[in-house]
């Protein structure tokens, strides 16, 4: 059957395209959800726990009156805290050789045990403590030296109040009255090198009208 070309343009003319195209993206609107629900809790695992082994010989723990001590191979895993707590069971108010010292605003409580000379001074290292301060680290050893004691005792120590100089004072002070309560005989050299004096000295107050204790502003007489 023959179909004519005029009936095909009527056709197709009939037929309305839209010329205008959205440039923009539809959005899907989605209904809220209020309260959202809540997530199912983690349930974890016991026996998935890491064991962590270190690949150093395993020393051999030192158990004295029924105490883990760890030596020294074991704190390479072991944090100071920790070790500190460990040679301290109770805490130091509950040890035996024991000592409190104070300078300016600093006060200390040390606490002396038998070991090779440690000073731990709240839970750190004393060399990184009083940021290797030479005269520091001298004003803490000169009771255990006074004595010969240097290697004799771990020297475990909590100080607070003050600069580092005030504590370091303080420390040294603390120690010299805890080695009293190790022997009653350490007192005479002790004395003798002015370890047991608590130095009262105090920064003086300042005064009203003054800029200071004591300075006063430039005088003008007229």
């Amino acid at each position: 059957m023959a179909i004519s070309l005029s009936s095909l343009t009527s056709s197709f003319s009939s037929l309305s395209f839209s010329s205008q195209i959205s440039s923009k993206p539809q959005t899907l609107y989605l209904p809220r959800i209020w309260p959202p629900p809540k997530a199912a809790p983690l349930r974890r695992n016991p026996s998935s726990a890491i064991v962590a082994s270190s690949s150093s010989s395993t020393a051999v723990a030192a158990v004295a009156g029924g105490v883990f001590a760890p030596t020294t191979a074991d704190l390479e895993g072991i944090s100071l805290e920790k070790y500190v707590k460990s040679r301290l069971p109770g805490g130091f108010a509950a040890q035996k050789i024991i000592g409190t010292g104070r300078r300016k605003c600093a006060i200390a409580r040390v606490v002396l045990q038998e070991g090779t000379g440690k000073f731990i001074i709240n839970y750190r290292d004393a060399k990184e403590y009083l940021q290797g301060n030479p005269l520091w680290l001298q004003y803490i050893r000169t009771p255990l030296v006074t004595l010969g004691y240097e290697s004799n005792y771990d020297v475990f120590v909590k100080a607070h109040g003050g600069g580092l100089s005030g504590q370091a004072q303080a420390i040294s002070l603390g120690i010299a009255r805890a080695l009293l309560k190790v022997s009653e005989n350490h007192r005479a050299p002790l004395r003798k090198e002015g370890l047991l004096t608590r130095d009262s000295r105090v920064v003086e107050r300042k005064k009203v009208g003054l800029k200071k204790a004591r300075k006063a502003p430039q005088y003008s007489k007229r």
